[in-house]
């Protein structure tokens, strides 16, 4: 068979196997998007205070954090397909333990359980796309990828709502997590396997491929991926960490820093509408129209790094949620205080949109080809990191002197992260992708 008729095209990733492609992280995000603003909730109605309700709500980031190396393991050893189904059952037992808990710490363990298995979902289908989506499509791809998890935090709270709305019980919620889960396992076991149907194209090759250490020149020639080739070697997930340090501490750190730029973008505008003293409502709908802003804009960055390049997306990205940082942090005392902080969370969410996808395209981007789910675990394990050291350094800077000045430090951090995409981008993401 040639080449051509061999390789997928985007309409065929992008719509002819859609549904199966992306209708899991759909169902997924859709069940998470609506539980995740009431766990705080519910774990208050068990004993928690203020802080042990906020400690529960971050086991959901920690156990994606520490399902990630995990899920690269099974992914590399069993398949995407039966690791997702494998996570959607294991994540049943924890909407069972989240919804009968008779403790506080069941509840905890159980929504801990969540994350873990929420990390399974989203690296099957990053491996998936990193070894089925040819070059000239893939932030494209991976774009839309992000963005079902958008859509899922986005509408997700308007369905609790109205299931608020009708029953008037938080649990309601988690059963609906629990339907989207029963679906999303029976889709993926009785639906097609676009495994199957989506052959593997030409990539180009790499240092990896032939199981070399990553030294980050550049290398020509194009390989057949390993289902072209027939199975090879599988590399243990600490062999792959090491093998790719160089990777993963320069271009990985360049990402962690935009993933914690992110993250610090969730937690800085609510309290900064506080300490300016705005009212709740108003707080919650200028986060809203940032959060529409970026989840407007998520396919648009897919396209513009599939025709310019993946750093006119990267660079515009931090470059406006750094700049953003640095002015909010300066407007605090202002007059207009409520309109400066208007107009830079606007700006955050435009930069914000503008990113999606670019974890998730880079680290497809610098992946081994024959084998990239235990190097995907690394990758996604030090991403995640970023997200979740950055509340704390919001909060610790806060207390220490002021949430200005975390504001500005985290401006400053996206600033360095755009300087570090500038250094290492070129470097080791493939000719086609710039």
């Amino acid at each position: 068979m040639s080449e051509r008729a061999e390789t997928p095209t985007a309409r065929d990733v992008l719509w002819r196997f859609g549904p199966m492609v992306y209708g899991p992280t759909v169902l997924f995000a859709l069940g998470e998007g609506a539980v995740i603003p009431l766990v705080p909730v519910i774990a208050a109605q068990l004993g928690a205070d203020v802080a042990t309700a906020a400690l529960v709500a971050s086991a959901l980031v920690i156990g994606q954090l520490c399902g990630n190396l995990p899920a690269g393991w099974a992914v590399a050893r069993i398949g995407e397909r039966l690791t997702m189904a494998i996570a959607g059952v294991i994540s049943l037992a924890g909407i069972v333990g989240m919804a009968l808990a008779p403790s506080l710490g069941v509840f905890a363990i159980a929504v801990f359980l969540i994350g873990f298995c929420a990390a399974a979902f989203g690296l099957a289908r990053h491996s998936f796309m990193t070894t089925r989506v040819p070059l000239s499509f893939r932030a494209r791809a991976l774009s839309l990828l992000g963005g079902t998890f958008r859509l899922g935090m986005f509408v997700g709270p308007f369905i609790a709502a109205g299931l608020l709305a009708v029953f008037g019980d938080e649990h309601a919620t988690i059963w609906f997590f629990g339907g989207c889960l029963v679906a999303t396992v029976l889709l993926v076991l009785f639906g097609p396997d676009p495994e199957k149907q989506l052959p593997v194209p030409t990539v180009p090759r790499r240092p990896d491929d032939d199981a070399m250490e990553d030294t980050g020149e550049p290398v020509t020639g194009s390989i057949p991926l390993r289902q072209a080739q027939g199975p090879g070697p599988r590399t243990g997930v600490i062999r792959t960490m090491w093998r790719h340090r160089r990777v993963l501490s320069t271009l990985g750190l360049a990402a962690a820093s935009l993933s914690a730029v992110r993250s610090a973008r969730q937690v800085v505008l609510p309290l900064w509408g506080v300490s300016i003293g705005l009212d709740a409502q108003t707080i919650a709908l200028v986060v809203g129209i940032s959060g529409a802003i970026d989840f407007a804009l998520f396919y648009a960055s897919g396209q513009v790094m599939d025709r310019f390049g993946r750093l006119w997306a990267a660079l515009p990205a931090m470059i406006l949620m750094g700049a953003g940082f640095i002015a909010l942090s300066l407007t605090h005392d202002l007059p207009q205080a409520a309109m400066w902080f208007a107009m830079f969370a606007a700006v955050l969410g435009v930069g914000n949109g503008l990113s999606s996808g670019i974890l998730l395209t880079l680290g497809a981007d610098v992946a081994p080809k024959s084998d990239p789910a235990a190097f995907l675990g690394s990758w996604r394990t030090l991403t995640d990191a970023g997200g979740a050291v950055a509340p704390l350094i919001v909060s610790a800077l806060a207390a220490v002197a002021s949430l200005a000045v975390a504001t500005g430090v985290m401006g400053g951090i996206g600033l360095l992260g755009a300087l570090a995409f500038i250094r290492w981008v070129p470097r080791y993401v493939p000719r086609a992708g710039h």
